[in-house]
């Protein structure tokens, strides 16, 4: 049966609009009706909270936020965004609610497409962490200066614009990466659509964001079950 999606949006609001459109128009498409709830979480408290190492109180204002999408009669919830998973374990422990990481079915795609080896884009701790060590089917490069890579797409998630400047820096972490045996570059950040919708940096790329909402929507219009994913 369609599933009632629970979302925790916000982080940062020009990934939040893209989700909202692609699950919209997906249902239409699909002539199916969308129930959809999301909630607000705050971008900066929870970069600042990631900086910090503050994983359990992070956890707990998810918690608030998931304890919401329960009232509302969400199925089950995802957070539309990666960085945010630094707390992945302690909120899964605190959620009222099945959880979908945005890393899974990232993972899980590009396992199906054949990649062994694929570059990362996004904050630097998910970087550094191969993504919270979620990506476990597929191999992972890191750019060489994870800590600039992480801090301008973070600035640029929190403006909600790209400029050339930034745009430049992380295209041409893509190529390093690319060069150093990355078969494709995986845009583990949601809002790295800024900087590369539209564009050919040179390499093929992987976005998460795509990748993710098109799971979220099969699960809303009743191509899959929970238990296919988790």
């Amino acid at each position: 049966m369609p599933l009632h999606v629970g979302l925790i949006t916000g982080l940062g609001p020009a990934a939040t609009v893209i989700y909202y459109q692609r699950l919209t128009r997906i249902a239409a498409d699909r002539g199916c009706r969308l129930d959809l709830t999301m909630v607000e979480a705050n971008i900066r408290e929870v970069l600042a909270n990631n900086l910090s190492g503050r994983t359990r109180e992070q956890a707990e204002i998810f918690a608030v936020l998931l304890h919401r999408l329960t009232a509302a009669g969400a199925d089950f919830a995802s957070i539309t965004a990666i960085g945010p998973l630094f707390c992945w374990q302690e909120t899964r422990a605190l959620s009222p609610l099945p959880l979908l990481s945005a890393v899974a079915p990232l993972d899980m795609f590009c396992a199906d497409q054949g990649y062994s080896q694929v570059g990362l884009l996004g904050t630097a701790r998910a970087m550094r962490t191969h993504l919270f060590g979620q990506m476990v089917r597929t191999g992972v490069v890191v750019p060489g200066n994870p800590d600039a890579i992480g801090k301008a797409y973070q600035d640029m998630a929190v403006a909600g614009r790209c400029d050339d400047a930034t745009r430049a820096l992380l295209f041409d972490a893509g190529k390093e990466m690319m060069e150093r045996g990355a078969e494709a570059i995986a845009l583990a950040g949601t809002d790295l659509l800024l900087a590369f919708d539209g564009r050919d940096p040179g390499f093929p790329i992987i976005d998460a964001l795509e990748v993710h909402a098109a799971l979220l929507a099969d699960l809303a219009t009743d191509r899959k079950s929970l238990a296919d994913v988790l």
